[in-house]
């Protein structure tokens, strides 16, 4: 068990590293929307499993968990930039956990996307980029305003 736990962090740290270096990330896609799980860990005020909305540093693992429940969705790209400043802060305002690098069994980390953006700004300050947003003036000023949120 600690051993799983163990792995599915690894894997998000590599999920965070290998998404600032490509500045993509993958989630799964079909005519009616992105591929969401209920989690396996935290639970909404009236007990309900939460939903938690997975993504993929790249293309061939998302592909891999398009089967089953799945099959009908395909691979789609999103720019790191937009992920961070549309699809964090979205999730966030819409209750969702974001999911990291699940695997064919659709098991993956699940973390709050506030979270889980401060872990990347840290990651992207870390490698001395800089990625232009539309409604932040930079990195600084976005880790700012989710701290302020987070408080």
């Amino acid at each position: 068990m600690i051993q799983d736990i163990l792995q599915l962090q690894q894997r998000h740290e590599n999920f965070i590293k290998k998404i600032c270096q490509t500045e993509k990330v993958f989630g799964l896609e079909n005519n009616v929307g992105f591929a969401t799980l209920d989690s396996t860990n935290y639970e909404n005020e009236n007990g309900k499993p939460m939903p938690v909305m997975c993504f993929w540093s790249d293309q061939n693992g998302a592909a891999a968990c398009a089967k089953d429940k799945w099959k009908s969705y395909s691979p789609a790209e999103i720019k790191l930039s937009d992920f961070i400043e549309e699809w964090c802060v979205g999730m966030y305002n819409e209750g969702l956990l974001t999911g990291t690098d699940f695997d064919e069994n659709k098991q993956g980390n699940e973390s709050d996307a506030l979270e889980l953006l401060l872990e990347i700004t840290a990651e992207l300050e870390e490698l001395g980029k800089e990625l232009e947003f539309k409604k932040f003036e930079n990195l600084a000023d976005l880790e700012e305003q989710i701290r302020e949120i987070l408080e």
